[in-house]
């Protein structure tokens, strides 16, 4: 959605560039824009002007052929809010001439992926991913699939403080058009299918899948029992406001015990917006996204299938996954925390494979982000073709002590400003003597700090973890 902003209009008739209006205040974080619903920046008054800023650059682009009608799908998981944000956003679209179709809850990579496929101009999705239900947010999605850019997010944020969209809007025969389509969760059903290898089946295998009452409550099901598995269902009642209640990813504990009392192979966790999965296997030990990453890496590179014997990963991922993957001399690149970002770097050097600890796993020869269900499929690939349990696949990686402490914090000032801070880290490394190492930031969603501490001792590291924590909210503690 690559666009110049020409310029708004003022009231005088004049054009004021975008970039001398001043100070820009920032709407996007690492994943979107988020919130609390009915509350700035996720107001219906917000997303009616997000949607006008972004229907304005897209109009601002080349038409495929003359003639062409610009058009965006928006796609959304459960929460209560979604119907709010999904016609203001809808609303803000068409003002500027653009033509919306809606899918109704959807997985995120499912609108990664029809937005290619239905060749249209953008997809959005309304979500706030692993949060609770009062929150909410919109991913932006171009036409090729991928996650916008910084730079047009920057533009987006310039169109939408710009206070002049409303003079930018089209003449009353040009206002565009929204309707809802069917068939865009067959769409989806079909193209995961299609990431499984046909010579394969899941014919004899019990699976538990929580779907956290979330956007993928209805595709994933169909998933995998038309794959042939028989599957326990949990997660798949939403109304509105329990999604990623004590389900999901984020609480893989309800899978794991429905795993042990079904006496399943496989247990699968999705979040609310089925972009991250956990797994678990059959003896209900939680499976997460450095070991998914390691069991799919080590496959690939044994069939000379990953490109330079790279994975990509975050500074969150455990140390564990390195020392597991070198002696199958498989390398690990590692980027800011965020799925954007490994996506960025795969796409930068060639790699087909990468994500985080969290569950969010790309596979980019087959979608353009985390996809849990396509995640899921892959491993239960290398489970078919190397004829083994997910415990023993598993055992290919250890991890390495590591402790994370989240702080609420009022503020997110650059951390090296804080006096005694840069002193405090030096000292703490000094004690860890090369052993370990110690990883701080913010949380781009939330108003939390992360301060990640890895060691040979737990009860070392969770002190240092713990010193660390506490300084900073004596700084900049909510």
């Amino acid at each position: 959605m690559a666009a110049e902003v020409k310029g708004t209009k003022k009231t005088d008739g004049e054009i004021e560039s975008a970039a001398t209006i001043g100070t820009v205040p920032k709407l996007f974080g690492t994943d979107g824009i988020r919130g609390t619903a009915n509350k700035y920046p996720m107001t219906a008054e917000m997303a009616l002007r997000v949607g006008q800023a972004m229907g304005y650059l897209l109009q601002q682009q080349p038409r495929k052929k003359a003639g062409d009608k610009k058009t965006v799908l928006i796609g959304k998981d459960t929460r209560l809010s979604g119907y709010m944000i999904e016609q203001a956003l809808a609303s803000g679209l068409n003002s500027m001439g653009i033509f919306v179709h809606l899918t109704g809850p959807l997985p995120t990579p499912g609108i990664g992926f029809l937005a290619q496929n239905m060749r249209v101009d953008a997809g959005v999705v309304i979500s706030a991913s692993h949060n609770a239900y009062l929150d909410n947010g919109i991913k932006i999605f171009g036409a090729d699939g991928f996650k916008l850019s910084e730079s047009m997010e920057r533009e987006i944020e310039r169109l939408v403080f710009s206070e002049n969209l409303d003079l930018l809007c089209v003449d009353p025969h040009l206002i565009g058009r929204t309707k809802r389509i069917d068939d865009a969760a067959g769409r989806y059903i079909v193209y995961s299918k299609n990431t499984f290898p046909l010579d394969l089946t899941l014919d004899g295998l019990r699976i538990v899948l929580d779907c956290a009452n979330g956007g993928a409550y209805r595709v994933a099901p169909a998933i995998f029992e038309e794959l042939g598995a028989e599957v326990i269902l949990i997660g798949a009642e939403p109304n509105g406001t329990n999604i990623n209640d004590k389900s999901g990813a984020l609480f893989p504990k309800r899978t794991a015990d429905a795993v042990l009392e079904y006496r399943a192979d496989l247990g699968i966790s999705l979040d609310g917006d089925a972009d991250r999965v956990i797994l678990v296997d059959e003896q209900g030990r939680i499976v997460n996204g450095d070991h998914i990453l390691a069991i799919c890496a080590v496959h690939l590179a044994k069939q000379n299938k990953l490109p330079k014997n790279t994975v990509v990963a975050t500074e969150m991922s455990n140390i564990g996954l390195n020392i597991a993957l070198k002696p199958y001399n498989v390398n690990v690149v590692r980027t800011d925390v965020g799925d954007k970002y490994v996506v960025d770097e795969m796409r930068r050097s060639g790699y087909v494979l990468g994500g985080e600890q969290s569950g969010h796993i790309i596979f980019l020869n087959h979608s353009t982000t985390g996809d849990g269900c396509v995640a899921a499929l892959s491993v239960l690939s290398v489970m078919q073709r190397e004829n083994k349990k997910l415990s023993e696949l598993n055992e290919i990686m250890t991890d390495a002590p590591q402790v994370l402490v989240n702080t609420k914090v009022a503020a997110k000032p650059e951390l090296e400003t804080l006096k005694g801070y840069n002193e405090l880290i030096a000292e703490i490394s000094r004690k860890l003597n090369g052993q370990g190492r110690i990883y701080v930031r913010y949380s781009g969603t939330e108003p939390v700090i992360r301060v990640l501490v890895e060691g040979k001792s737990k009860k070392e590291i969770s002190q240092y973890a713990e010193q660390i924590s506490r300084f900073l909210e004596t700084k900049i503690g909510g």
